[in-house]
């Protein structure tokens, strides 16, 4: 497995040519240093008031989207995968709104892009750790865009945005990705890999050396999945912070909205590696 080759790209105020470019053409781009590590530690904290709440309150689904528990490597309960956390966090809130969050909408040109602080699964926070009581160690292959087939429209542009909280060279499994494939066709779109199940290595696929406070931007349509740390318990620790950028018609989520059918998906997944969901 190779590292994608791109230059050392930062966001300096603006997204370049340059980085427009090589976005292009792989569908995927890395920023460096996006934010401290200071500021890495606060996003930290925040995230834990918002799972702290979330455990408290007893808290499965939020706008019918369903919350990942498991287990910490002192077993204790967390949440593994949190969605709309920015709505139970002022100061999430308003990074969402920042200068540079909002500087990325440039890479969805010429279409206008808006960050879905409350459409699909809003700001979602994964927490990977490889423990025997983990349930969210790794993701299978998939892409983002398979959610506009299921809320009924058609497939339209969007980012998904990765905050990296936690360092995570290729060595430690993490993101893989597919270059290229954001350009494929619908019949590979919907079957080039079995959907969330399948999470086998690909000849082709890239990965990447991330940082603490790095940005990684890839396109709605690309094939990814995450590698599972070879460690276990505390190295294998991988927080990313998820910020969609999507187009088209707005559709918030509400208290009411259903459960779409892929997070099913992913649940049905998860089952069939044996471990215990709360």
């Amino acid at each position: 497995m190779k590292k994608l080759e791109q230059p050392v790209f930062h966001l300096n105020g603006y997204i370049t040519e340059e980085q427009i470019k090589f976005f292009r053409i792989d569908g995927i781009i890395q920023f460096k240093n996006f934010i401290t590590k200071n500021y890495v530690s606060a996003m930290l904290n925040e995230i834990k008031k918002v799972e702290a709440h979330f455990l408290e309150k007893g808290i499965k689904r939020i706008n019918g989207v369903p919350l990942k528990f498991g287990w910490d490597t002192d077993g204790s309960l967390i949440i593994q995968r949190m969605a709309f956390v920015s709505q139970y966090s002022d100061i999430l809130s308003e990074f969402l709104k920042s200068e540079k969050i909002l500087a990325l909408a440039r890479l969805l040109e010429p279409y206008p892009g808006r960050i879905s602080e409350n459409e699909n699964d809003g700001l979602v926070v994964n927490h990977y750790i490889n423990t025997k009581e983990s349930c969210f160690s790794k993701l299978g292959w998939h892409t983002d865009s398979l959610r506009d087939l299921f809320h009924g429209h058609r497939v339209l542009p969007m980012l998904n945005v990765g905050l990296h909280l936690d360092d995570c060279p290729m060595s430690n499994g993490g993101l893989r990705v597919l270059p290229g494939t954001h350009k494929q066709g619908w019949f590979q779109l919907l079957f080039k890999k079995k959907y969330f199940i399948d999470n086998s290595p690909d000849p082709d696929e890239k990965g990447l050396d991330i940082e603490a406070g790095d940005l990684t931007i890839h396109d709605g349509r690309i094939w990814h999945r995450v590698e599972q740390s070879p460690g276990t318990g505390e190295q294998s620790r991988r927080r990313v912070m998820y910020i969609p950028l999507i187009t088209g018609v707005s559709k918030p989520k509400h208290i009411n909205s259903p459960t779409a059918f892929y997070h099913k998906l992913g649940q049905w997944s998860l089952k069939l590696t044996g471990k215990k969901i709360k």
